[in-house]
């Protein structure tokens, strides 16, 4: 077993005890397939309820990119495209999951992770006004990412802009919130379960990374947006035959707020792990307040450090430096931030 410190990524751990503890409590009882559990019935309700959105549709899936692709698919007419951030994770790190659903992701700058409203209208407007659109892939909808793929976050005023120009070019607005638990417990932002449930059409709210063994919940804010919804999860093999699965987790993430708390101590766990990277000269790299930390590192440092920490490579910064990065979970403790102090210092020593 490798007994290097891992902040490698938010999903190296199983799950959180309490959804463990369900799970055995329930392991036993017999239900209904496919979501028609009274657990997943439960989960649903409870989900629209935090989200003040009574008529909402909420469906449960098992992976992010699974996800992504049932849901942009769904929405998406055979000529058109999703918008997303040069950096959007559908753009990057899908593998184009997307391009093999036979839509184009239509991509603007990045702006430390996030498109900007006023380009985003212009995008738009110069499609519609271009005599040759006919002949070009139409932006049939809009795609961003609550944290950012650099665990930024868009304020309140910057989602409300994007959702105008969304719904003034009447298209549908997607957020995805594979690490919506980590934003929502992040000091630094200001949109809560019910905004986005105000200002998107759809977005999803993640468990593999926020706490569950698997599992993301789509809300689906308009009604009618996506007709026969279930039928599509099946179409794309994406119908958990065992839905009960799914439905104990969010049932258990959605009781007593365990949702909305359950980033707090990760966000903690960031904040101390940026405060030691500056304080052993390490640059950071990204402004992100959430629970991934990305730094510029000497590729010789790099390697001492790898020789300990597993983390994610980024990016090649320059000829002899790397951006890495560093994430933490619900599960991040103590002692492994104080590890890592200790890695760091020695990495400069």
């Amino acid at each position: 077993m490798n007994t290097n410190l891992s902040f490698a990524c938010d999903y190296m751990e199983g799950c959180h005890p309490v959804i463990l503890e369900k799970l055995t409590e329930t392991n036993l009882i017999k239900t209904p397939g496919y979501g028609l559990d009274d657990y997943t019935r439960s989960a649903c309700e409870k989900i629209k309820s935090a989200c003040w959105k009574p008529e909402a549709q909420v469906f449960l899936l098992t992976g992010g990119t699974q996800t992504n692709a049932t849901v942009i698919s769904a929405i998406l007419k055979s000529y058109q495209g999703v918008v997303s951030a040069s950096t959007g994770h559908i753009a990057t790190h899908e593998a184009g999951a997307i391009e093999a659903c036979g839509h184009k992701v239509l991509t603007l700058p990045s702006h430390n992770g996030k498109i900007d409203a006023a380009e985003l209208s212009r995008f738009l407007v110069d499609y519609d006004q271009d005599a040759n659109h006919d002949h070009i892939v139409m932006p049939g909808m809009v795609y961003i990412s609550h944290p950012t793929e650099y665990g930024t976050l868009y304020s309140h005023s910057e989602l409300e802009e994007i959702s105008r120009i969304c719904r003034q070019h009447h298209i549908p607005l997607y957020l995805d919130g594979a690490r919506l638990a980590y934003a929502l417990a992040c000091p630094q932002n200001d949109l809560s379960l019910q905004d986005l449930a105000a200002l998107c059409d759809v977005f999803y709210i993640g468990g593999t990374k926020c706490g569950a063994l698997f599992g993301e919940a789509v809300v689906i804010t308009v009604p009618g947006l996506i007709p026969h919804f279930f039928t599509i999860i099946k179409q794309h093999g994406a119908l958990l035959a065992k839905g009960r699965l799914l439905g104990i987790q969010f049932d258990t993430l959605f009781t007593n707020h365990l949702y909305e708390h359950i980033g707090k101590s990760a966000i903690s766990a960031a904040d101390q792990i940026r405060d030691m990277l500056k304080s052993n000269g390490f640059q950071l790299c990204y402004d992100s307040p959430t629970n991934q930390i990305f730094c510029i590192i000497d590729n010789s440092v790099m390697d001492r450090l790898l020789s300990q920490v597993e983390c994610s490579f980024w990016e090649k910064y320059d000829d002899s430096h790397t951006v890495i990065r560093f994430v933490t979970s619900w599960a991040t403790t103590q002692e492994d931030v104080q590890r890592l102090g200790t890695v760091l210092s020695f990495c400069f020593s």
